[in-house]
C-alpha cells in the first residue's frame, strides 16, 4: 500500500511538472516576445491607415561562442534592410544594434542604453544608440522609451490574443560635431506585444501611421514577394 501511494505521488509530481510551461528566457514577460527558432520567420506588417505600405521583420536565432541570441531584422517594403537588433536570450536586453547608413553601408551602432523589452513592467525601458547621420558631418542619436500601460485582448490575424500595451516616446537628435549644432524631434506612439507572437502592432498617437501584423511568412515566400 505504501509503495502504491509513493508511486501515485511521484506520478502526480511528474504530471504537474510536465504541465508547467517552459520558456527560453529568464525574463518573466518572455511569453509576449518572439518565439525562439533557428528557422527564420518573416512578419509582414501592413499600414492599415494607408493600406499599401508594408514593412517586414525577419526573426531568427543564432548561436556563437557567447551563446544563443535572437535577431530581429527590419526591412522596408522593397526589401531594403533598415536595421537589425540582437537580443540576449537570457534577459531579452539588447546585445548590439546595426543600421544601414546613408551610404547604404551596414554600420554597428554605439549602444548607450540597451532595454526595449521590460524585465519588470513597473520600470520604463530605455534604448539609445548613436550612428552616422544623413551626411558625413553629422551623427544621429535615436532614443526609445517604453512604459507599460495595460494588458488587453487584441485581434492578431483573426484571433483574440492577450497583449502587453506600451506607451512610447521616440526621439531623434541630429548632431554636427564641427558646428556644435543639434536638432531634436520627438514623437509618441503605442506598441502591442501579443502572447506567443512578439510585436504585432504599433501606431502613432494620431493613428496616421498604424502598422499591424497581417501574415507570418516562411523565408521562401518572403523572397518571392520582395523580388516580384
Amino acid at each position: 500500500m505504501k509503495s502504491f501511494v509513493l508511486f501515485f505521488l511521484i506520478g502526480v509530481l511528474l504530471w504537474s511538472c510536465s504541465d508547467t510551461p517552459k520558456f527560453y528566457s529568464d525574463n518573466p514577460n518572455v511569453a509576449y516576445f518572439y518565439k525562439l527558432d533557428s528557422v527564420p520567420k518573416v512578419y509582414l506588417y501592413r499600414d492599415v491607415a494607408r493600406g499599401l505600405e508594408e514593412e517586414f521583420s525577419r526573426i531568427y536565432t543564432v548561436t556563437d561562442k557567447e551563446g544563443e541570441h535572437l535577431v530581429v531584422e527590419r526591412y522596408a517594403s522593397d526589401g531594403r534592410l533598415l536595421e537589425a537588433t540582437n537580443y540576449n536570450v537570457d534577459s531579452l536586453n539588447i546585445q548590439d544594434h546595426m543600421v544601414v547608413n546613408f551610404k547604404k553601408e551596414k554600420e554597428k551602432s554605439l549602444l548607450y542604453k540597451n532595454t526595449l523589452f521590460p524585465m519588470n513592467l513597473k520600470n520604463e525601458t530605455w534604448f539609445a544608440v548613436k550612428f552616422k547621420g544623413v551626411t558625413d558631418s553629422t551623427i544621429m542619436i535615436k532614443e526609445v522609451k517604453r512604459k507599460y500601460k495595460r494588458n488587453r485582448k487584441i485581434d492578431v490575424m483573426g484571433e483574440k490574443v492577450d497583449a502587453l500595451v506600451f506607451d512610447e516616446n521616440v526621439k531623434l537628435t541630429v548632431l554636427n560635431p564641427f558646428t556644435k549644432k543639434e536638432e531634436s524631434r520627438g514623437a509618441s506612439a503605442t506598441s502591442y506585444f501579443a502572447k506567443g507572437y512578439g510585436l504585432v502592432e504599433w501606431h502613432s498617437a494620431n493613428k496616421q501611421v498604424h502598422y499591424r501584423l497581417e501574415r507570418i511568412l516562411e523565408q521562401q515566400e518572403w523572397v518571392k514577394i520582395i523580388t516580384r
